[in-house]
């Protein structure tokens, strides 16, 4: 079996076809359906459904994906692994996932010393929504994803809590407050991140709980657009606190339900039923180091109330 056609298996389903999976790998369409076409013969099942253009994993080629994953990410580890022992010294490539405001207020900083101390590591970032970021390293995409902690097949360490902050204008009558109850909001206008934002399902749930459904005015993948907004009055924003937040013209607080904040623990996770390589663990190990000096949202944790911690390991 040829792990050329196990990985242009993985990229067809990745890229949603055909054509955007031979463009990733530099092939032709042609030369990528006979790779398939061999694969499903030497396998003796039929991986896709062929409906027009449109291609759709059969139930056959669903039970092999994730098995297809797990070979490629022991050969590259087997690769990386020969590297380190015919240089001398620690190579390899590390993937990492995580939200644009994790990157920009943890990741930015953390990295330049971690490269200085590991010049052989090549740590490859991976931006994605929140809400996405679990089914990233369930795929294989990442080695590691820095994400809010939440129950699965995942080990992970412990980082930081990230809380749900309702940004208001300096004259807001809620500015003043420690804590905002989220039900206190339900005949407020509110701005928000869109969907894939781990922190717009935790609020959704808690208004749910709290049986309101407040005036949702925009939904962006741009957290500073909200806060804009809110320093005009538009709205109140709803904010996770890894978000860099301006002080000028605009209060910052707590969002809670009956007293309990609404966020999560964040955690650097891993799939254990694949290998992590030694540096893999290492990264793990500095950047818990690292966020024990000083983390996104330390200072709101001296006012707030104190985020239910998870049992660790995660998962």
């Amino acid at each position: 079996m040829k792990f050329a056609h196990l990985r242009t298996f993985v990229a067809i389903v990745d890229n949603g076809g055909f054509a955007r999976a031979a463009a990733r790998l530099n092939l032709t369409q042609p030369a990528a359906s006979r790779q398939i076409g061999a694969l499903e013969a030497e396998l003796g099942v039929t991986l896709f459904d062929r409906i027009g253009r449109r291609v759709r994993l059969t139930s056959e080629g669903e039970d092999l994906l994730r098995h297809c994953r797990r070979a490629l990410a022991e050969v590259e580890s087997v690769s990386e692994r020969a590297r380190a022992l015919k240089t001398g010294q620690t190579v390899g490539l590390l993937r990492v996932g995580a939200t644009p405001q994790v990157i920009e207020t943890l990741l930015a900083d953390f990295l330049v010393r971690y490269r200085q101390r590991h010049p052989g590591i090549e740590v490859h970032l991976i931006e994605d929504g929140g809400a996405r970021l679990p089914n990233r390293l369930e795929r294989g995409d990442v080695h590691l994803s820095i994400m809010a902690a939440a129950e699965g097949d995942f080990s992970g360490k412990l980082l930081y809590p990230i809380y749900v902050l309702a940004v208001l204008p300096e004259k807001h009558r809620f500015s003043r407050r420690a804590v905002l109850e989220v039900a206190d909001l339900a005949d407020e206008s509110v701005v928000r991140l869109g969907p894939s934002f781990a922190s717009h399902v935790w609020f959704d749930a808690a208004c749910h709980v709290a049986h309101i459904r407040p005036r949702v005015l925009l939904e962006s993948a741009a957290p500073q657009t909200l806060i804009a907004l809110a320093r005009t009055g538009y709205g109140i924003a709803v904010v996770p606190s890894p978000v860099r937040i301006p002080r000028d013209g605009v209060r910052i607080v707590p969002l809670v339900h009956r007293g309990v904040p609404i966020g999560r623990w964040l955690v650097v996770a891993w799939d254990p039923r694949r290998l992590l390589a030694q540096y893999g663990e290492q990264f793990v190990t500095e950047l818990a180091a690292h966020v024990r000096r000083s983390h996104p949202g330390s200072d709101l944790m001296r006012r707030a109330p104190p985020m239910p911690r998870p049992k660790e390991p995660i998962g």
